[in-house]
């Protein structure tokens, strides 16, 4: 029997990223993973709010245990750490996402959540949030947290937690993910208001309708945080995944100026056969896809090979397949 590659075991003969650049994917989602600790640990657990997702959960049963267990996590107020329950819920989502969905799926998400339980332990949690103002701390936080989470994504990384629930309910279900993930947490948020009221909130004298007034808006602050990491994560992607699409049209010089792209950008280059039809004459046209920001690089190539080419160059709102977003995601 012949021996099988792990090139073909993770990509089954397919194209894969160079090892090089599969490492700096995954020294990248180390770092992003630290901003979006530093938000639960500095934002969200101090202004007690439950925003969308696993971190949704976790914060629940962080508030709910508060005193719980004076021993075991003295550290965390007697609650259940948030790092913990991050850890435990998501090694068991990826148990049943190996067996459902696929394990290549499964091995970046693992890394993204043992990184992202290592950042939750590593940072304290603070007393008294970041950010006073609440509202305030929800806007900046989210924006933050989504811009973070953008860059994991970038790099095919995941945190984990609702990802997992979404791929798995749409391996099943002709389910979207993104109306998955957007059930999910507003079931969450909405689940906030059961929890008790914190014991700092607590005064001699005070009312059950003060009380409900608390509850309505922790969920309105875990909805305003939500939408503000989602736009966030969403806009960031679209930067990100921004392409160009070039034309260049050169009479004499078209093979060199795509030996050139296709070797230093690394980019695949397709040439078309087409007719000046003012002059009648036969004309090579090099079309090329590549990311908004190698089109400085394949500027300077035409210009340095052939000053007088006539390049066109467009915006492409999305490219799918090889070297760039897969068909599937």
């Amino acid at each position: 029997m012949d021996k099988v590659s792990l090139h073909e075991q993770l990509y089954g003969g397919h194209y894969a990223p160079s090892p090089i650049k599969t490492i700096i994917e995954y020294v990248i989602i180390f770092f992003a993973m630290f901003p979006m600790a530093m938000i639960v640990n500095w934002i969200i657990l101090p202004h007690n709010i439950v925003s969308g997702g696993l971190t949704g959960i976790c914060a629940i049963i962080y508030y709910a245990t508060s005193g719980a267990f004076p021993d075991t996590f003295a550290l965390y107020g007697g609650s259940i750490p948030v790092w913990l329950t991050s850890l435990v819920f998501n090694l068991v989502l990826l148990l049943i996402a190996y067996f459902t969905v696929d394990w290549r799926f499964c091995v970046r998400t693992l890394f993204g959540t043992l990184t992202l339980a290592l950042w939750y332990r590593v940072i304290p949690i603070r007393v008294t949030p970041l950010i006073d103002d609440p509202v305030a701390a929800c806007i900046v936080g989210g924006i933050a947290f989504g811009v973070a989470l953008g860059v994991v994504m970038a790099n095919n990384g995941s945190s984990g937690g609702t990802d997992i629930v979404a791929k798995v309910v749409h391996h099943y279900r002709d389910i979207s993910l993104g109306r998955v993930m957007i059930i999910c947490d507003l079931i969450i948020i909405a689940s906030s208001y059961m929890l008790p009221l914190p014991e700092q909130f607590m005064h001699d004298g005070i009312t059950a309708q003060e009380i409900a007034d608390f509850k309505t808006r922790r969920i309105l602050y875990g909805l305003c945080m939500t939408v503000s990491y989602t736009l966030s994560v969403d806009t960031m992607m679209n930067h990100l995944r921004r392409s160009v699409q070039f034309f260049i049209y050169s009479q004499n010089h078209y093979a060199e100026i795509a030996t050139a792209i296709n070797q230093t950008v690394n980019r695949g280059v397709t040439i078309l056969d087409g007719t000046g039809w003012y002059s009648k004459q036969p004309m090579h046209v090099v079309s090329v896809l590549a990311r908004r920001h190698e089109a400085q690089q394949i500027m300077r190539i035409v210009r340095d090979i052939d000053p007088n080419a006539f390049v066109s160059q467009a915006d492409v709102s999305g490219v799918f397949g090889k070297g760039f977003e897969s068909i599937g995601q």
